[in-house]
């Protein structure tokens, strides 16, 4: 990937279709912010939420929150991205976390990566993305700076072995 904000990155796609892709990063933090400081921001009391730190979900409006959770809770604007996980974008769902009846297993990224009719296709096309399958572990039990390369091994692929050109047979 040439844009280095997308360099080594991992994303969640949780929308794809005729109209466009939406993903959420889930590779790299965003410093100096932790969740209780958007909580505090939002004036919801952080109550029995941690205080953890927050992924840099994208580019694309990044002061928009996102929750990337179990399927064990739902709202009513709770996207399912099956078979990975749930997207959740509401107030109700830092409500329920923060009050200890959220999903059990969750992170939080500000903003997200976007793309418009064709254009991830086009990006895939020229080797800018792989599409690897779902590994809920590697979502919820891997630290943030080892999913890269956690992503490629759970592929069966030694990350250490690609190239950093592509060519056509």
């Amino acid at each position: 990937m040439f844009d280095p904000r997308f360099e080594r990155s991992v994303s969640v796609m949780c929308v794809h279709d005729e109209n466009g892709a939406l993903g959420i990063g889930i590779g790299r933090l965003r410093e100096g912010v932790r969740f209780h400081d958007i909580l505090e921001e939002l004036d919801i009391d952080p109550g029995k939420a941690p205080n953890c730190e927050i992924h840099e979900g994208g580019p694309v409006e990044p002061g928009r929150g996102f929750i990337l959770h179990s399927t064990d809770w739902g709202g009513t604007d709770t996207l399912q991205v099956h078979p990975l996980c749930a997207l959740s974008a509401s107030m109700d769902v830092l409500r329920a976390i923060a009050e200890g009846r959220g999903p059990k297993r969750w992170l939080m990224a500000l903003g997200y990566a976007g793309w418009g009719a064709g254009q991830l296709e086009g990006e895939m096309r020229h080797h800018g993305w792989y599409a690897a399958d779902p590994h809920p572990e590697i979502l919820f039990d891997t630290p943030v700076d080892a999913r890269w390369s956690a992503t490629w091994r759970a592929e069966g692929i030694d990350p250490s072995l690609l190239a950093s050109e592509t060519g056509r047979a």
